[in-house]
């Protein structure tokens, strides 16, 4: 077992080209992690939807609230599951964990597509869909973590071209599950939604889960970790031997996690807020995800040849200056064009930040403990920061009155990665 002498490990040159070897490599990940992530944003999307059938409530608040803050719930299952999935691939394999995961959230999801509301069983429908969302993120917790060393891993000398794929994958879950929002929102009639057509996304993700399975079975480890001699006990490693390292790779993931959860709010907020028809708020979060999937690799691939640092602060500093006037703007002029504009920005300074923040914190850890490390820095920011996101605002705004809260939010993230990311290029990070 060894141990990095460094907080971090500077990029190695880039190579000419990715190999067809590689580019299956980053197909294999990239399509499992889609799926994953798909299982999940799709319930942030239909929110307003599952509010209303699984958790009735007096005012409509209330009853969004109570499925906003269902949706948080489920990432305190994310630790646990950084924890156990973390620690399997350290000492498994890379491959092995990735197999599991995306198993447990095949369950979960299947428990969500065909959970009778809460008309037909009463109290036990939001208990179910709690379970289930419970699985998903114990699921999530180690897809991260898996996904990114096995993506850096395979490409040791391009971590930050192969690893974006990691948040490039996640542009493709953006895109299609507001590609259902879009397209359901507007060829169903309310009442076909809230009867079945909510549920179609959900079996979508279960038809495709086989066919990630399959592929996750037949993909070759990691050169790296079949090369490194494994932890005895990678938990206790990281946090006896690397805490300074794990409260870096929190603190970098920030306000990665709140950008991208708020983004998974934003069709809720405008409908709720900003009264854009629903399919319209979902086309325009559609071009969010087609940023993210285009630009992330082209950060990524950008950060190999000037360092990680520099891009990911310039995004954090977007964030911070940015986040006001551009929700300013979208209650001012609350129009589809307004929040395309929106929409493309925030996408653009995601994919800056997301597209280089896998390789960021891959090259914190070393081989030995580096999934369970990225998987608790990530897990517990996830937690903390981005998953409850949704209902924080969503409290925010019906306590304050004002439809700009979510910009304060965001605000103090990015101010929160920025200190972070201050510290590590201190600590001798490029």
């Amino acid at each position: 077992m060894h141990h990095a002498t460094s907080p971090a490990i500077a990029p190695e040159p880039a190579p000419a080209r990715v190999t067809s070897h590689s580019w299956r490599v980053i197909a294999a990940a990239s399509i499992g992690n889609a799926l994953e992530w798909f299982d999940l944003v799709v319930y942030g999307f239909f929110a307003v939807t599952i509010a209303t059938l699984f958790f009735p409530a007096e005012s409509d608040t209330v009853s969004l609230l109570m499925t906003l803050g269902t949706f948080g719930v489920s990432f305190f299952m994310r630790p646990l599951g950084a924890v156990v999935l973390g620690v399997y691939a350290d000492k498994a394999g890379r491959k092995a964990a990735l197999t599991l995961s995306i198993l447990l959230m095949m369950v979960g999801t299947l428990m969500i597509a065909v959970m009778p509301t809460y008309a037909s069983i009463g109290v036990l429908a939001p208990v179910g869909i709690v379970i289930a969302r419970m699985i998903q993120g114990f699921s999530a917790g180690g897809e991260f973590g898996s996904a990114t060393a096995f993506l850096a891993e395979h490409g040791a000398s391009r971590r930050g071209f192969f690893s974006s794929w990691q948040a490039s994958s996640q542009g493709l879950t953006t895109v299609l599950a507001a590609c259902f929002g879009a397209f359901l929102t507007s060829a169903l009639t309310p009442e076909q939604m809230l009867d079945w057509g909510w549920r179609i996304p959900f079996f979508f993700g279960l038809l495709i889960g086989p066919v990630a399975f399959y592929i996750r079975r037949n993909i070759d480890e990691t050169p790296e970790f079949l090369a490194t001699e494994t932890a005895q006990n990678p938990l206790s490693d990281t946090f006896s031997n690397q805490p300074e390292r794990l409260l870096l790779a929190i603190g970098a993931v920030v306000v990665g996690t709140v950008a991208s959860y708020l983004i998974l709010y934003m069709p809720t907020y405008a409908v709720k807020q900003l009264g854009i028809p629903p399919s319209a708020a979902f086309a325009a979060t559609i071009a969010t995800g087609v940023v993210q999937l285009i630009g992330a690799p082209i950060f990524g691939h950008w950060s190999d040849r000037v360092g990680r640092t520099g891009i990911m602060l310039g995004a954090a500093l977007l964030f911070l200056v940015l986040a006001y006037p551009a929700y300013a703007l979208l209650a001012a002029y609350p129009t589809f064009g307004m929040m395309i504009g929106v929409q493309l920005c925030i996408g653009a300074i995601i994919s800056a930040y997301f597209g280089v923040l896998p390789a960021l914190l891959t090259e914190l850890f070393p081989t030995a403990t580096r999934t369970t490390g990225m998987s608790l820095g990530y897990n517990i920011a996830a937690t903390l920061f981005g998953g409850f996101a949704p209902f924080i605002v969503t409290g925010l705004i019906s306590v304050t009155g004002n439809p700009l809260a979510p910009s304060f939010y965001l605000s103090a993230a990015a101010a929160i990665s920025v200190a972070t990311l201050l510290l590590i290029r201190q600590l001798g990070m490029r």
